[in-house]
């Protein structure tokens, strides 16, 4: 089979958290990764930083793939900014879903986005683009992740809840069934939300209350 070209956007650890999903699925050839100058000749697990984001419009010229594989801790502005770069430059953005994650053929998911191992998204959900879904995840039926969202290792999402866009949603977060999470919330780990949240907000503990 021939493998298509991939070229990732970030290094760092969730770089090589991708790296290793990216290579399960035996579906891309990783060409280089993309980042700051001064790492320029350096590597992640063998494949080497190739250019910096201003070479972008060369790059996709080329008729790589891209994915962002900058990480977000909280803060994704960067990860927006990248990723709105490539759409601008028309580049054919990766969606990328482990072979060890479970994703109903009744859901959808976006461009950009990372579904990683043993995570899980059930039917009747849409995911929109530039999400990470990480390690263990679950997503049950009918729920809406907006874009740019991260939602992190071990959280479970009940059935019918919507994410609007640019939510970090933190390590075993458990969130109620129905819930509408507003844009730019946080949760810390292990938070239990019981009731919707309001936009621009952290929520912490069990129930889940909002940081002052």
């Amino acid at each position: 089979m021939n493998k298509k070209s991939i070229i990732l956007v970030g290094g760092g650890g969730h770089c090589l958290s991708a790296i290793d999903v990216i290579l399960a699925t035996e579906e891309y050839e990783i060409t280089g990764i993309v980042d700051k100058p001064e790492k320029l000749g350096d590597n992640i697990m063998g494949y080497k930083y190739i250019a910096t984001d201003n070479e972008l419009p060369e790059l996709v010229a080329q008729n790589h793939s891209f994915l962002v594989t900058v990480g977000q801790l909280t803060n994704n502005d960067l990860r927006v900014h990248l990723f709105n770069l490539l759409k601008s430059l028309h580049a054919r953005m990766a969606t990328i879903i482990s072979p060890l994650a479970y994703v109903s053929a009744f859901s959808k998911i976006g461009l950009g986005t990372l579904v990683m191992h043993k995570s899980l998204i059930n039917a009747g959900t849409v995911i929109g683009e530039n999400n990470i879904i990480n390690t263990m995840a679950l997503v049950e039926h009918n729920c809406v992740v907006g874009n740019h969202c991260h939602i992190s290792t071990g959280t479970v999402i009940n059935g019918d809840v919507v994410v609007e866009d640019n939510c970090f949603i933190g390590s075993r977060t458990v969130i109620r069934n129905g819930l509408l999470i507003r844009q730019n919330t946080i949760t810390g780990a292990g938070a239990v939300v019981v009731k919707d949240t309001e936009s621009n907000a952290v929520y912490m503990g069990n129930p889940a209350r909002k940081k002052i």
